[in-house]
């Protein structure tokens, strides 16, 4: 019977009928084996065909990828229950063959073995693919399978939707910054018209794809507009948005300090503020615009921590002489990436504390990094009720007043905007 199945394994793999084989019901010859399960099947790693075997353990799955003849001396071993073989851990007592054609059980190979076939189960052929394709956010098709014309306009991919080598981590960092931002979207009201604001826009990248994912994945409402300073880039999206048919995103020249945010019509108020790689702290000045506008939602990425490390490095000096005075915190000016680290985790902190005071409640995560930005950080301020609470208003304030006095900060931008 083993033979006979092992003849129609090796048949099913000539033929190209073969789907996959369940190797189950473990007996072990070892008291501590933990192997419950074998799952096999075709892949193609280097153009070279190779038998795929998943070992599955109670805790855990082992992969193990072998060459067919490799492949089928194993499937061999674990079928052959006498203990003569040194390589035999133990065996199965059930085997199943599934092809296009059939299925091939065996069973009972400890006692009476048993094969029998039946109508197959499975007619598609599993993917050969060794890397499994993660599934995006933003899709570079659309549902008609055309490539998408702003994805090809921002030279991200070509006519046929397939992303250019060199904006591959662009179109990641797109994705995962849609990911992030897909899950506080969700939680926001829907029965209205979405107003988002995007701050220093720049070339439109995540603007597009949040436009994108919004109207066309999550079916919202939305009205979109990127601020940017150069009128080159604005007019360039605008076409860009024009040829893509998304009727409510606009991009306009200005600077993110200067942009004045509707409030009057509240309708037409900014429910989610976003501002990427603002530097120093043009990223303040978009924070206090989210804040002024009461948005539901504020996400930026900030970048070029000047102000807090200039403060810090004068903080460590004495009024009398360039010689740094004594105190805890002296050692860190010694080594400037370390000054620079520091003052990236203050300025963000402080940022966050305001942000707390204002009636928001705030995380910190981390996201995919890019040439030009090997660190990534986005700062999330949801507005929460009970972050309106005087006392809590009041702890905040604490918490920021002690950070400025023990790092001997005079100043955080962001407080002279709010505490004005």
């Amino acid at each position: 019977m083993i033979n006979q199945f092992i003849e129609k394994i090796e048949e099913s793999l000539e033929k190209n009928t073969f789907i996959k084989i369940t190797l189950s019901n473990f007996t072990s010859n070892q008291e501590k084996s933990t192997l419950k399960k074998i799952l096999i099947r075709k892949t193609i790693i280097k153009r070279e065909e190779k038998l795929t075997f998943v070992y599955r353990h109670k805790t855990n799955d082992i992969t193990k990828n072998y060459s067919v003849e490799e492949g089928m001396k194993e499937i061999i071993t674990f079928l052959t229950k006498e203990d003569s073989n040194e390589n035999n851990e133990g065996f199965f007592n059930q085997a199943i063959l599934f092809t296009n054609q059939f299925d091939l059980h065996l069973k009972n190979i400890n006692k009476n073995p048993t094969i029998h076939s039946q109508k197959p189960t499975q007619k598609q052929a599993l993917s050969t693919s060794h890397d499994k394709q993660k599934k995006r956010a933003i899709q570079t098709k659309d549902q008609e399978g055309n490539s998408k014309n702003y994805l090809q306009a921002l030279k991200i991919t070509d006519h046929t939707g397939k992303v250019y080598k060199n904006a591959q981590d662009k179109y990641k960092q797109i994705n995962q910054y849609i990911e992030i931002l897909s899950v506080l979207l969700k939680q926001l009201p829907t029965e209205k018209e979405l107003q988002i604001t995007d701050m220093g826009a720049g070339k439109g990248y995540l603007t597009f794809a949040l436009y994108d994912y919004l109207e066309n994945n999550l079916k919202f409402k939305v009205k979109s507009v990127g601020v940017e300073f150069r009128n080159d880039l604005v007019e360039l999206c605008n076409q860009i948005a024009e040829e893509s048919d998304f009727e409510n995103l606009s991009f306009v020249e200005g600077t993110i300090e200067e942009y004045k945010i509707t409030q009057e019509n509240i309708e037409e108020k900014t429910h989610v503020l976003i501002a990427l790689h603002a530097c120093d702290t043009a990223t303040d000045d978009a924070i206090f615009k989210g804040i002024e506008a009461d948005a539901e939602l504020i996400v930026v990425a900030p970048c070029c921590h000047k102000q807090i490390r200039r403060e810090m490095e004068n903080a460590f000096k004495s009024d009398k002489s360039d010689k740094k005075s004594e105190n805890e915190l002296s050692p860190l000016t010694n080594y400037g990436v370390f000054l620079e680290r520091q003052a990236e985790m203050l300025t963000d902190t402080m940022r966050c504390l305001l942000l707390n005071y204002c009636g928001y409640q705030t995380k910190a995560v981390e996201f995919i990094s890019d040439a030009h930005t090997p660190k990534n950080v986005l700062l999330i301020a949801t507005k929460k009720e009970s972050f309106s609470d005087s006392t809590k208003k009041a702890e905040k304030l604490k918490e920021f007043e002690d950070l400025k006095s023990f790092f001997g900060i005079k100043t955080h931008y962001l407080e002279s905007l709010i505490l004005k």
